[in-house]
């Protein structure tokens, strides 16, 4: 007797469902579920760093603020609209799956992979500056112009959360260029497009984390 005779509630022509499921829309459910709880922990990350920064800009205010004048905000404000360029493209690639419709769900996804390849760049010629002037993390801190003491505190949280921020949008990428993949190879469709719609909140989270960086590194003093 074939497996799917011994279990009369498989759906055999549903080849996306894994064995200990037993419909499509457990599997979805469950996945969603996963997902939350992980971005509940990204969430947990980042919140224990803000929350750091606060105690720690409270104690020495005059450093932070005059730390605050050696970031490039034009830059930051590009890197902020690139970002939520990439996610209104994530949205609309999540809706072109479900729409059934694979070419623009590759565009969009080729498209969000782009921002966020901008927003990479953008970001190295912004710690390309930071190293050129000495405005490194702790003991490495070696800036030679006028400057508060201090002010190597703030480039430690701004380098650690803005890298972790940045492994984070690889890791999406890597996310992302998966999912692509298989898009190009037909994968998804209107019955089943799970892990485009999960790739999606991920990246979702990595662009709300870089909406309260933006403002708390440049922009209050």
């Amino acid at each position: 007797m074939s497996e799917t005779a011994a279990q009369p509630g498989r759906r055999a022509h549903e080849p996306f469902l894994q064995h200990h499921f037993a419909e499509p829309e457990q599997q979805v459910e469950a996945g969603k579920i996963g997902m939350w709880l992980f971005l509940v922990t990204e969430v947990l990350l980042f919140g224990g760093l803000f929350v750091a920064f606060g105690i720690m800009q409270t104690r020495h205010p005059e450093a932070f603020a005059s730390a605050h004048h050696h970031l490039d905000r034009i830059m930051g404000g590009l890197n902020t609209i690139v970002l939520l360029s990439s996610s209104f493209t994530m949205v609309m690639a999540v809706a072109a799956a479900a729409a059934n419709k694979r070419k623009q769900l590759i565009v969009f996804l080729v498209l969000t992979l782009v921002f966020a390849g901008v927003f990479l760049v953008v970001k190295y010629f912004e710690y390309s500056h930071k190293f050129h002037d000495g405005l490194l993390p702790g003991k490495y801190y070696s800036f030679q112009g006028e400057s508060v003491p201090g002010e190597f505190m703030f480039f430690s949280f701004y380098f650690m959360m803005t890298g972790l921020h940045g492994i984070h949008v690889l890791a999406g990428m890597g996310a992302i260029g998966w999912v692509l993949r298989r898009a190009i190879r037909g994968d998804f469709s209107n019955r089943y497009y799970a892990p485009v719609d999960l790739v999606g909140l991920y990246w979702h989270l990595v662009d709300l984390i870089w909406i309260y960086l933006f403002p708390l590194l440049y922009l209050i003093q």
